[in-house]
């Protein structure tokens, strides 16, 4: 988050008007508020999985914010298509994987169990379906040997603070076209 934020300067296209979280205690909002930022949270916990009442309540801070792109990191909630629909084409998210391989969680032991030789890091649109979407943009790193899960996701994130705002700024300009990185 604070590398989007940070990147929304100068002639970037597009500027923060909200960062929202589920979790009230989130460093990102304190980040966000140090910045000028407005912020806001919604805590899932009390709606006992009715995701349609959590969501209804996440979309009052968004509406009144009027988003024109949503940006998701590290937002580890599943959301219903139903809120996926009214930011279709609009709503952004970044995966610690090379998509189309290891959608959900452990991404990175799962990447090393499987004797892969690279991993990464994918930016794609938000659809109905978990990690799923057209892809934005990728950046790869090399699995070596010695890796552990928790050492390939400190690389991986290396990359994702660099992919993420460099697909924003595409995005924010109309430009569709996938970044690879390194």
């Amino acid at each position: 988050m604070v590398s989007l934020v940070d990147s929304m300067t100068g002639d970037h296209p597009a500027r923060p008007c909200l960062v929202l979280s589920n979790d009230a205690n989130a460093g990102g909002l304190t980040k966000a508020a140090e910045r000028g930022i407005p912020t806001a949270s919604v805590d899932h916990r009390p709606f006992k999985g009715d995701r349609a009442a959590f969501e209804a309540e996440l979309l009052k801070p968004l509406e009144e914010a009027q988003p024109d792109i949503v940006c998701l990191a590290g937002f580890m909630r599943v959301l219903t298509g139903d809120f996926v629909s009214r930011f279709q084409g609009r709503m952004l998210n970044i995966h610690p994987s090379l998509l189309p391989k290891y959608k959900g969680l452990n991404t990175h032991a799962r990447a090393i169990e499987a004797g892969d030789a690279e991993h990464g890091c994918s930016v794609h649109e938000v659809t109905a379906a978990l990690d799923d979407g057209p892809i934005l943009g990728q950046a790869r790193v090399n699995i070596e040997p010695r890796d552990t899960p928790e050492g390939l996701a400190a690389r991986v994130l290396v990359w994702e603070h660099k992919l993420y705002p460099t697909v924003l700024r595409r995005y924010a300009s109309g430009d569709r076209t996938p970044v690879l990185l390194p």
